[in-house]
């Protein structure tokens, strides 16, 4: 199975990044773009993984090939931030990083997830680096669309395009990776709406199915502005409860790798050096599980914005198929009972908090304003 097979549904990116991988001069700069769930990390691991191939193909079976793809070679520096902007001072050390020379392959590769992440100032000491790289040095930046990216820098990178693959494709991939059963494939497929990451969790794991289906099912118990603040209120427990859940596990072996590749004592007190140490990471940590909870609660949000999409969709009669269509009955029996601008109206509402929960808002008062608008 080589790299390529992981680029779901993709073929001209990776026809383009096949050609890449050949070229002996490669571009210096790429811009791997595309919605949420297309893969964009996904492609830039695999062009990543082709250029340091010993065979020269990305044919997943060297070491550098696997390696590479898993983020773990000497030569490839994959950066996701735990916070929610990439620092200045994370960019420098990424700009500093960029100058060694490889070790053991061809080239220095850095790959930068959430690029759109960065301020002015930060994208301007990107940039830096970017623009006069040493030879052997290759970006990968990887972002949802170009105009989220300053546009000095759009200007210096060579733009690949993803979309957003067919249920069909995600499918294949979760049965033939996970060995999914077919039907559950198709179903969690379209249940993200073809997002590979989101399918995969739904696929393998029944409590997260369970919580999308109570997510989903909210409006339907909605009957005046009291359910409608328990509704917020269930529904920003959930997301912090599955949030947390993901950070401690996480956090908790952070910090017993560190424990350990400190000497600490497994008994006593902890010397003010490795106790240091612990604060800072207990810090990263506390940032990252904000970012977490964030994107957990977004996620929550798309998901409840599948509901009135269907209704929507029915409402309009557009003949597409329901993304949540066990609960096809009860959706369109809510149709009925509204219109189409209303509707619209919800679906605006759920986009505005969406955008205020990336604030410094109160997630559970924004959720709260959210609920009693779209009562």
């Amino acid at each position: 199975m080589s790299v390529w097979d992981e680029v779901v549904g993709q073929p001209r990116v990776v026809e383009q990044l096949q050609r890449a991988a050949r070229d002996n001069d490669p571009t210096h700069a790429w811009l791997f773009t595309g919605p949420p769930g297309s893969g964009r990390s996904t492609a830039a691991r695999a062009l990543a993984a082709a250029l340091l191939c010993e065979h020269g193909t990305g044919c997943g079976a060297c070491h550098a090939c696997r390696t590479a793809f898993a983020g773990t070679h000497a030569d490839v520096t994959h950066f996701v931030t735990e916070n929610p902007q990439i620092s200045i001072e994370e960019a420098r050390e990424l700009v500093v990083k960029a100058q060694d020379r490889p070790s053991v392959g061809s080239w220095r590769i850095m790959i930068v997830e959430d690029a759109d992440r960065m301020t002015e100032r930060t994208s301007n000491v990107m940039l830096k680096g970017i623009e006069e790289p040493p030879p052997h040095t290759i970006w990968l930046l990887c972002a949802p669309s170009p105009m989220d990216v300053l546009v000095t820098i759009r200007s210096r990178c060579r733009p690949v395009t993803l979309k957003v693959p067919s249920p069909e494709d995600v499918a294949r991939l979760l049965v033939a990776r996970h060995g999914v059963p077919e039907q559950r494939a198709i179903e969690c497929a379209r249940l993200s709406q073809c997002h590979v990451g989101v399918a995969t969790r739904l696929a393998l794991y029944d409590d997260a199915r369970t919580r999308r289906q109570e997510v989903v099912s909210l409006p339907l118990s909605m009957h005046g502005v009291t359910r409608a603040v328990k509704a917020a209120d269930r529904l920003h427990r959930l997301a912090v409860d599955e949030s947390t859940a993901d950070a401690e596990a996480r956090n908790n072996e952070e910090r017993e790798q560190l424990l350990a590749a400190m000497g600490a004592p497994e008994t006593g007190r902890v010397p003010p050096a490795i106790r240091g140490a612990l604060n800072r990471l207990e810090a990263d940590q506390k940032r990252r599980s904000r970012r977490i909870q964030t994107d957990t609660l977004d996620r929550f949000l798309i998901d409840l914005t599948t509901f009135y999409r269907d209704v929507l969709s029915v409402q309009l009669d557009t003949g597409t198929a329901l993304i949540n269509q066990h609960l096809g009955e009860q959706i369109h029996g809510y149709a009925t009972n509204t219109t189409a601008e209303h509707t619209l109206h919800k679906i605006d509402v759920i986009s505005e908090t969406r955008r205020r929960i990336r604030t410094n808002v109160s997630a559970q008062l924004a959720f709260e304003a959210m609920m009693v608008a779209i009562v």
